[in-house]
């Protein structure tokens, strides 16, 4: 918690040969599309805490016999050029500039997890956002929700970064910044107490407002949606049962990483952090409870539209064009609203 321009970012997705080049590296996943009741995911981020839930939910739809895979790429970019360019069914991020700018042929179906993030500074260096101006930051990746928090602040306050370095994982940029190899920067609230924690008084997190949208959601390719509807609704329900025992009871995740066996190699200081991490994130509200859907589609709108990732009128934009809610809908008709 990304920068060409979206435009740039856009542009290098249409070059959809550089996708089609990464089913090399793709963990030798089959070349048809779209096997009966499987679903292949591309996650382009590094598998840590924060992941836990939807891993969960993942063994959850594996217990009701959908075959998943998952795969782990450098970043959301190249995790979204598989997805359009069919080496991967369903990606992890926020792609909103992709479905605008070339019309890719995926849709946001699920609103995983909220913006909630803490941009940090060494205040050996900068005190404030006005400090910022003309400097380095660091974020997740490009086109990430770190991205486009960051631009929106640096919009907000006045300001324009110098250079934008992309260091995926809120963990890495954490130790970045207490290694003093980064010193400003946006990470999660695990991050934010680690720094207390190790170096009280040496950080500052920013002041940020008026901040509500997507940070992680689940999309899909087109043609995927419509031949595995089953695997989907098996999976979105599974994701909105899981993350409302979550919000019900933060510290199930730790029986949850117990009975999957999941991340079984996290370092035990980081096995410590998982029940504080998802009591902080129930309690600001990170998980949406009912998946999203169109209101997070036109909370999205507001935010990417003023961040720059896309274009428009935020009232004239529709949310079709980018969300399809079908399985949404279907999901929580079976597993009710909340």
């Amino acid at each position: 918690m990304k920068l060409p321009t979206p435009s740039r970012f856009a542009r290098k997705a249409v070059h959809l040969g550089a996708a089609l080049a990464l089913s090399a590296g793709l963990g030798g996943w089959a070349s048809d599309a779209f096997a009966a009741g499987k679903i292949r995911v591309a996650f382009g981020d590094i598998a840590s805490v924060e992941a836990l839930g939807f891993l969960t939910a993942l063994e959850r739809a594996k217990e009701r016999g959908v075959e998943i895979e998952i795969n782990y790429l450098k970043s959301e970019d190249i995790a979204a050029q598989a997805v359009v360019g069919g080496q991967a069914d369903v990606g992890v991020g926020t792609p909103y500039a992709l479905l605008q700018k070339v019309r890719a042929p995926i849709r946001i179906f699920y609103q995983m997890s909220t913006l909630r993030f803490y941009p940090v500074v060494n205040t050996e260096f900068y005190k404030d956002w006005s400090d910022l101006n003309g400097q380095e930051i660091a974020v997740h990746s490009r086109g990430s929700g770190t991205e486009a928090i960051m631009n929106l602040l640096a919009k907000k306050n006045g300001i324009k970064y110098g250079q934008v370095s992309y260091v995926p994982g809120s963990e890495v940029r954490t130790g970045a910044l207490l290694q003093g190899n980064v010193k400003a920067t946006i990470v999660d609230s695990a991050g934010w107490r680690l720094l207390e924690t190790k170096a009280p008084g040496k950080f500052k997190v920013l002041p940020v407002e008026g901040i509500d949208a997507s940070d992680e959601a689940l999309y899909a390719n087109t043609n995927f949606l419509q031949k595995e509807k089953d695997a989907v609704n098996i999976l979105t329900e599974e994701l909105l049962t899981t993350f409302r025992e979550i919000n019900a009871n933060p510290a199930v995740v730790t029986e949850f990483r117990s009975k999957y066996s999941l991340l079984p190699d996290l370092p035990p200081e980081v096995v410590e952090d998982i029940k504080p991490y998802y009591a902080d994130a129930v309690e600001v509200g990170l998980f949406p409870a009912n998946g999203g859907g169109a209101d997070a589609a036109r909370d999205d709108f507001e935010f990417y539209t003023v961040a720059g990732q896309i274009q428009g009128d935020p009232a004239s934009l529709k949310v079709e064009d980018f969300w399809t809610l079908g399985p949404l809908d279907q999901a929580l008709q079976k597993v009710g609203r909340k």
